[in-house]
């Protein structure tokens, strides 16, 4: 079959886990507006104290991008943690101009009480087709796959048909974990109440090493990600196997666009996965490539094409 004549993947840009400055925010997104992804992710989903952009600039940017002829998707924060959080949430889930993701099971509890569609985030636990099944009961219409599941651990929920729309991570620093305390703060010998905002001097994470010096983690404020990039492109026939129609591209500050590119021409257009994976591997942040969550394997391997 000729690669342009299959179905395509559609691409989602992830919203942006690290603390950015508002303008280098608004060019990101300008960027977007041009590219070849259907659908954004917006939202502040890792951190409360981050507040470059408030609800209303988030609200505002979704209608740029709306008129720009993206589907705008608006996510929840990942960890709730006070009666803040849960106003901000609150409002998202009620408004009904954009889909929204749910980042946990406060989430799902206010989105399933307005009756409204919504997408399963990747940090809800859909480990079988009948917790699947009940969600879509609820009313999620796509599905982003946990980011340690295999190929082959969705190609069965998906079996013997999709239930809705599934999407995986397929680029960037894979996000590992969470908690209440804010490890950069910690880093810096810094309260989290008086953290001074000091993940805003790593835009794409603060990278840690093994005494072996070799790339380890990385610490994004109280979120943990992977040190190496998770990088599917190379497995595009294993991905439509699982029933996969979604790939998800994680933001990271530097040539973002050229990622989205090289992810269209290899996996809808039949481009050279060597050639891409050559260009990825020049354009990914330190630490290198991973994808052995995909392959069942420890997470930092990597499988070769």
């Amino acid at each position: 079959m000729n690669p342009d004549d299959a179905p395509h993947f559609g691409l989602t840009i992830g919203p942006v886990l690290y603390y950015w400055p508002r303008e280098t925010l608004l060019h990101f997104y300008a960027d977007i507006a041009e590219s070849t992804a259907d659908t954004v992710v917006l939202g502040e989903v890792t951190c409360s104290r981050r507040h470059e952009m408030k609800p209303a600039d988030w609200l505002a940017l979704a209608h740029d991008l709306a008129a720009a002829g993206k589907q705008v998707v608006l996510g929840t924060q990942i960890l709730v943690e006070s009666e803040a959080d849960l106003r901000v949430l609150r409002r998202v889930a009620e408004q009904r101009q954009f889909l929204v993701e749910a980042g946990d099971a406060s989430a799902l509890n206010v989105l399933t009480q307005t009756g409204a569609p919504f997408v399963i985030g990747p940090h809800i636990n859909i480990y079988s087709r009948p917790a699947l099944d009940e969600h879509v009961r609820l009313g999620a219409t796509r599905w982003v796959a946990p980011v340690e599941l295999s190929l082959a651990a969705i190609g069965r929920i998906n079996t013997p048909a999709p239930a809705v729309e599934s999407e995986v991570f397929a680029w960037g620093r894979v996000p590992l974990a969470f908690s209440a305390r804010c490890f950069t703060a910690r880093h810096h010998r810094l309260s989290k109440d008086q953290c001074e905002f000091r993940c805003r001097d790593d835009a794409d994470g603060l990278l840690l090493s093994t005494s072996d010096g070799e790339p380890f983690l990385v610490l994004n404020g109280v979120q943990t990600q992977s040190a190496g990039t998770q990088c599917l492109i190379g497995a595009r026939e294993a991905l439509r196997a699982a029933g996969v129609t979604r790939l998800r591209l994680s933001p990271q500050s530097r040539r973002f666009v050229d990622v989205i590119r090289t992810f269209d021409q290899v996996m809808n257009h039949g481009a050279s996965v060597d050639a891409a994976l050559i260009a990825l591997d020049a354009l990914c942040p330190p630490g290198g490539l991973v994808n052995g969550f995909a392959h069942e394997r420890a997470g930092l391997d990597w499988t070769p094409a």
